[in-house]
């Protein structure tokens, strides 16, 4: 059946901002689980599909200073920015598969030089709110928050002409659980959103969707949603880059991805961290492609 909902696919397979590798091959496993064959179970027809030809590492130990791999990161968001905001201009739903969560800060730099008002949702057991002064393992997939926000050396602008910093009061993290000591000083000194594990055992995951869309909506013309597959529990999803006990169940995932699609306030999505190297027969990027599905609209009826 023909609709309105067009879609552009992209393919983003780096991991050079991870701490170990196989986020890579993320874009290939989800392909790999029958993505094509989800996306004909909603309402979107496929616009147009692109795979980034990402940059390979420079010398063995690609540095700039205690960040690893920056030239190739700033490259690979160029590339990403580039082709989001093609996306955009075209009237299509950007979907990209990661990659690792480095790849996010090419897909924001492209939404916000389109885009000013943008909210966005981020599904992480992690914060990704480190700099490159409070690192611990110098890689770029636990920064892509902050630069996001802006508070890293490395910008969005760095990516795309006349792409702004995400707004701090129109951001929402959920499932967190693994937090740095300096990310939970900025996290509470700049009132940035975020939902733990504990808050979702608490106030249920029904509530914090609810919540999280009147923040990430208020005011805004959409909402990116960025889902780190980590933010599962590894028990569900073990091919991930880095697991943390106690995650996001099956059912509660496809239960927040539904109630995301409901709201019809969703306008691009980014798939990260799914890596294929610690995966058992697929189980994590089946898992992903299905959660895909449900935040584009799919239901059991």
């Amino acid at each position: 059946m023909s609709t309105n909902k067009q879609l552009s696919l992209i393919q983003v397979p780096f991991g050079l901002g991870a701490g170990r590798p196989g986020t890579e091959e993320g874009p290939d496993s989800m392909m790999q689980a029958g993505l094509i064959r989800q996306l004909r179970k909603t309402d979107y027809e496929l616009a147009g599909e692109y795979k980034v030809r990402c940059p390979l590492p420079a010398t063995a130990n690609s540095n700039d200073g205690q960040v690893k791999h920056l030239p190739e990161v700033k490259e690979m968001s160029r590339l990403v920015a580039k082709q989001i905001s093609q996306a955009v201009r075209n009237n299509t739903l950007p979907l990209v598969l990661g990659g690792d969560h480095s790849v996010t800060i090419g897909v924001l730099a492209g939404l916000s030089s389109q885009n000013a008002n943008l909210g966005v949702i981020c599904f992480d057991a992690h914060a990704g709110l480190n700099t490159e002064t409070t690192t611990q393992t110098g890689h770029l997939n636990g920064m892509s928050l902050a630069v996001a926000l802006g508070k890293a050396g490395l910008k969005l602008s760095d990516a795309a002409d006349g792409a702004m910093p995400i707004k701090k009061e129109n951001l929402v993290i959920i499932g967190v659980r693994d937090v740095e000591p300096e990310e939970r000083e900025l996290i509470q000194s700049e009132g940035i959103t975020c939902f733990t594990m504990h808050d979702i055992d608490r106030m249920g995951i029904e509530k914090v969707i609810q919540k999280a869309m009147e923040i990430a909506g208020d005011g805004t013309d959409g909402i990116h949603i960025s889902f780190d597959a980590d933010c599962l529990d590894p028990l569900e999803a073990p091919g991930v880059g880095l697991s943390v006990p106690g995650g996001l169940t099956y059912r509660e995932a496809h239960f927040a991805c539904e109630l995301l699609a409901e709201s019809g306030r969703i306008t691009s999505i980014d798939v990260v961290e799914v890596n294929s190297l610690q995966d058992e027969s697929r189980r994590t990027a089946r898992l992903a492609v299905g959660l895909i599905a449900s935040l584009l609209g799919k239901r059991i009826l």
